[in-house]
């Protein structure tokens, strides 16, 4: 599930060549400059073959004629890879610069060197293709084949030139794949290509490989920098633009809205705000997760469309404690009005992430987003640089929406000392803290809000618990003192919620 980004600015006009990813093409700001020669490097296995099929297949659909050149890959090799996408290679052409009969004995010479004889014949069997065929898209794999036959870089600098200005004089919007497989970065093909596309696939102590992409060098044309993760996938690559929060301001009306429990409301001072986050933090078991199916049912009563995003548990167990306490969402969820996503973190990269959530938003109509939880979202990915970072720009980005954001965070312990491995205070607007305490025999569960920048809440500390009729909330624990330690001490007669209940022997 993809949605479309808001795209860079465009520079000076000028054709543009679409790559077949939509992701790709609003990184560049609408597409490749046409009638150009761009290089496309990463390690073996990174994506660059799909993508130069990708390329192509798009220019069949424009009308383009596609020329694919292989010298590392054969035709059959090709089509098995198209075939694993669901695609086939009708409208394309494929040659193979070296056949059987080129690696076979009877072919080999001794009198020349071979890289004098075979670099020259690989240039002019390129040339001649492309004649042939009047092809205006043309992808070239690999340039390391042809780093190997010049054997010294004075050569390979003047071969790849020599196709650079005949790709020109033909008018070809033309992809170089390059594997990286030189002993050092070989800056000399930047200097020559119009543009530079790195693609890198890492991987992780856990999990598959983290894919992302990079524009090195375009010019003549903006285009969004930093890294963009993308996943290869049935179908091929799928790019997810850099969120930039600054791109997305729209104007709306900055109004409290209810949690659905008026205690709660009074404790917030007056409720959830639109277009801020409230960060639901305290120790396993609390109560939070119910606390946020709480506010999503009132948004839902209110008729807005909720997403909402599950990391640590199942959906079955979510809906069975929901329903058992009297919150009941399924019925949303079949019209479509509730849409629960249940994610392992583990597959999911940041930028996926954060594309789901705008699709959401700007697809679905989203007025409310959860995530449920930080922890799982957060450690699961500690291999991603700037983790926080993005979830700052997210959640930036949801802010000026005019979203109400819920992020569920679990503390570590159950009485005492509480902490937390992340720390997302500064992040969020407002702050509900749930705390466990021990009095009169029983553990008994608090809450307060202990930072709010949209509205004058309440500084009191109130009884908390679930029952059958959802959340309660009770009067402040005026005469309870250290109930935020965990370990609280009572001096006066304040009555607790549990003091009305009726309890009978068996």
């Amino acid at each position: 599930m993809t949605t479309t980004p808001t795209p860079v600015p465009l520079g000076p006009d000028q054709e543009r060549a679409s790559t077949g990813i939509a992701g790709l093409d609003n990184v560049l700001g609408g597409g490749l400059p046409a009638r150009h020669l761009y290089l496309i490097e990463g390690t073996p296995g990174a994506g660059k073959t799909t993508l130069g099929l990708q390329f192509l297949r798009r220019g069949v659909e424009q009308g383009d004629r596609g020329l694919y050149i292989t010298l590392s890959e054969t035709a059959s090799e090709l089509r098995t890879v198209a075939a694993s996408h669901g695609w086939s290679l009708e409208g394309l052409d494929v040659f193979e610069l070296v056949t059987e009969e080129g690696l076979s004995p009877d072919a080999e010479q001794t009198i020349l060197h071979p890289a004098e004889v075979e670099l020259g014949e690989t240039t002019r069997g390129v040339m001649a293709a492309v004649e042939r065929l009047n092809a205006t898209r043309v992808v070239f794999d690999s340039l390391s084949e042809m780093r190997l036959l010049a054997q010294n870089p004075l050569r390979y600098r003047r071969q790849v030139l020599a196709l650079k200005n005949f790709f020109a004089q033909r008018g070809c919007t033309v992809l170089m794949l390059d594997d990286r497989s030189a002993e050092h970065d070989d800056l000399q093909l930047h200097s020559i290509a119009h543009g530079v596309i790195n693609l890198d696939a890492r991987v992780d102590q856990y999990g598959p490989e983290r894919r992302s992409l990079r524009v090195i060098k375009m010019r003549g044309i903006q285009f969004r920098g930093g890294e963009h993760d993308f996943n290869l996938e049935t179908g091929g690559l799928a790019v997810f633009p850099r969120l930039v929060a600054a791109e997305h301001r729209t104007h709306f009306e900055a109004t409290l809205v209810s949690t659905g429990n008026p205690q709660l409301d009074k404790l917030l001072g007056g409720g959830l705000a639109r277009g801020s986050s409230t960060l639901l933090s305290g120790p396993s078991g609390v109560g939070k997760t119910t606390t946020a199916v709480a506010c999503v049912l009132a948004a839902l009563q209110r008729g807005e469309r909720v997403a909402y995003y599950l990391f640590d548990e199942g959906l079955g167990t979510l809906l069975i404690r929901s329903r058992t306490l009297g919150m009941d969402i399924s019925g949303y969820l079949e019209t479509g009005q509730l849409r629960i996503r249940t994610l392992d973190p583990a597959e999911v990269s940041p930028g996926e992430f954060a594309n789901m959530v705008r699709h959401a938003v700007e697809e679905d109509g989203a007025g409310t987003i959860v995530i449920d939880s930080l922890n799982a979202y957060l450690q699961a990915m500690p291999g991603d640089k700037y983790l926080l970072l993005q979830m700052h720009e997210l959640l930036t980005y949801l802010n000026q929406r005019g979203i109400i954001t819920m992020l569920v965070l679990a503390q570590h312990g159950v009485l005492g000392d509480m902490r937390s491995d992340i720390d997302l205070s500064y992040l969020s607007d407002a702050i509900l803290l749930f705390r466990f305490f021990e009095a009169r025999g029983s553990l008994l569960k608090a809450v307060s809000v202990v930072k709010s920048r949209i509205s004058a809440h309440e500084l009191t500390i109130r009884e908390f618990r679930l029952g059958a009729g959802g959340l309660e909330v009770g009067l402040a624990l005026s005469d309870f003192e250290g109930v935020m330690s965990g370990i609280a001490s009572y001096r006066g007669r304040s009555p607790l919620l549990s003091d009305g209940d009726v309890v009978t022997a068996g």
